[in-house]
């Protein structure tokens, strides 16, 4: 569990720097309020962020084979998705989701347009 709670945290502050570093770097060139950008910034990677959980965990119950043909003509064809990948595609949903609510909650905490307390 602590490993687990170690690898999100990691995650949470690599994407919160890479947020700042580009919301920094986009508002500056727009010449914006920096605090107003970075909060921007971070409604926009959180909103991404939780489309990108969404779109994951609403994946249906069909795969494509490995040997269907790519081609937009040819015949299609599907195969049921095992147990591991419905499990492995909740995961990811639910990964993406926190990180998205993380993201969105940094972000009303730098941004500066409304007070929290």
């Amino acid at each position: 569990m602590k490993a687990a709670l170690r690898r999100l945290l990691k995650l949470v502050v690599g994407l919160t720097g890479a947020t700042a570093v580009v919301s920094l770097a986009i508002g500056a060139l727009l010449g914006a309020d920096l605090l107003r950008s970075l909060a921007i910034g971070f409604y926009l990677s959180g909103s991404f962020m939780i489309g990108v959980g969404f779109l994951l965990g609403n994946r249906g119950p069909a795969r494509m084979r490995a040997d269907s043909s790519p081609l937009p003509f040819a015949s299609r064809r599907v195969r049921w998705a095992t147990r591991d990948e419905h499990f492995e595609a909740m995961n990811s949903s639910a990964v993406f989701v926190v990180l998205g609510f993380a993201l969105i909650l940094i972000g009303v905490v730098a941004d500066t347009r409304h007070q929290l307390f």
